[in-house]
């Protein structure tokens, strides 16, 4: 019997063309994959004349009158600008917090920008404030200075926010990525994919039988508990854009290691696997906005996953794979059915406009 199956056509398939030979942006360069690298280094960094390494990290490490401090950055321009579990509001106060907190810095002063669309109702303005504000409560920060622009109808979608955030790394601290070295535990705070589906289903109207709320929150605490048990933590890093799979990638790039995930001990909730199968997701690449993988030495895991259970944010905390001498620079996982498969660094963004 002959097989009439269709197969694919490898002529047919296409890689994505060099960021030299894309005139104008694409959404994509936005995504916080391999888009977002090219444009930084082929585009931006050689106008600013800086090191390739210090552009792409979560905050910048500095030194200024003795002390450490980290610095950091992050605009916002969710859509929509609320959904459940959160708000543009939240994510400007916690994405910065978190991004200090990956340096394992906790923040204490945030500034704030606001640009406005012209058109946007004042109550929404107040409302976005009033989350704004309630997050930098609930995280120990104070906005401290700011900044309001409007732009024209039609230029803006409602609210943009950009905020920057600096705090202090305690002596003894020093994550980076180089710091990996094989045998390092990896382990996950809890359940991945959450926020992305979360803004999914609100954005098109898509709804499950389980809801889905965004895991949104700040995360200095956890990992002021994590330190507590050692300063001697490899890497920290948020998997927000691009998701574990982006962030995972990035480290074992930057630290030469191979990274080996069990797949089956990936904390994915039941309500987001079924999102994903039913829109052709893979939860790896799918944002998060509260939770962090780190990369733990394995004399520190049991007692460091231990801390991260007590605690209110890490209560689904799990080792999820380690790092490896094998295949450096890249990230493999193992199905459940014993075979393998490459876990690659993500190109443009499976859901643009999630942070």
């Amino acid at each position: 019997m002959s097989d009439t199956t269709a197969r694919p056509d490898p002529l047919s398939w296409t890689c994505p063309a060099p960021v030299r030979d894309r005139p104008r942006v694409v959404m994509g360069h936005g995504g916080g994959g391999a888009m977002s690298a090219e444009l930084i280094e082929q585009v931006v960094l050689p106008g600013l004349g800086g090191p390739v390494r210090a552009a792409l990290t979560d905050s910048a490490v500095v030194e200024l009158g003795g002390a450490r401090l980290a610095f950091s950055t992050d605009s916002f321009v969710v859509r929509p600008l609320f959904f459940p579990g959160g708000s543009i509001g939240d994510l400007a106060v916690n994405g910065t917090v978190n991004d200090l907190a990956m340096s394992g810095a906790r923040a204490a002063f945030l500034s704030c920008g606001l640009i406005l669309e012209e058109g946007v109702e004042l109550d929404t303005v107040s409302r976005v404030a009033e989350a704004l504000g309630a997050a930098a409560r609930a995280a120990g920060v104070r906005v401290v200075t700011g900044d309001t622009k409007v732009v024209e109808s039609g230029h803006g979608d409602g609210v943009y926010i950009n905020t920057s955030g600096i705090g202090l790394i305690p002596a003894g601290v020093d994550l980076r990525p180089e710091r990996v070295t094989p045998g390092d535990v990896v382990m996950v705070s809890g359940a991945i994919g959450v926020h992305g589906v979360a803004i999914m289903s609100e954005r098109e109207n898509l709804r499950f039988e389980t809801g889905i709320e965004s895991d949104c929150a700040a995360l200095g605490g956890l990992v002021d508990a994590m330190l507590s048990v050692t300063p001697d933590l490899h890497v920290l890093r948020d998997p927000t854009r691009g998701g574990l799979a982006a962030s995972l990638n990035e480290i074992a790039a930057a630290s030469g290691c191979g990274v080996v995930v069990r797949e089956r001990s990936v904390p994915v909730p039941q309500p987001v696997a079924g999102a994903c199968a039913m829109l052709g997701l893979d939860p790896m690449y799918v944002a998060n906005e509260g939770k962090l993988v780190a990369f733990v030495p394995r004399e520190h895991a049991d007692a460091v996953l231990a801390a991260m259970k007590a605690h209110p944010l890490g209560r689904e905390a799990a080792v999820i794979g380690e790092a490896v001498t094998d295949h450096p620079g890249m990230v493999v996982a193992r199905t459940g059915l014993g075979g393998t498969r490459v876990v690659d660094m993500p190109m443009g963004e499976q859901l643009p406009r999630i942070c």
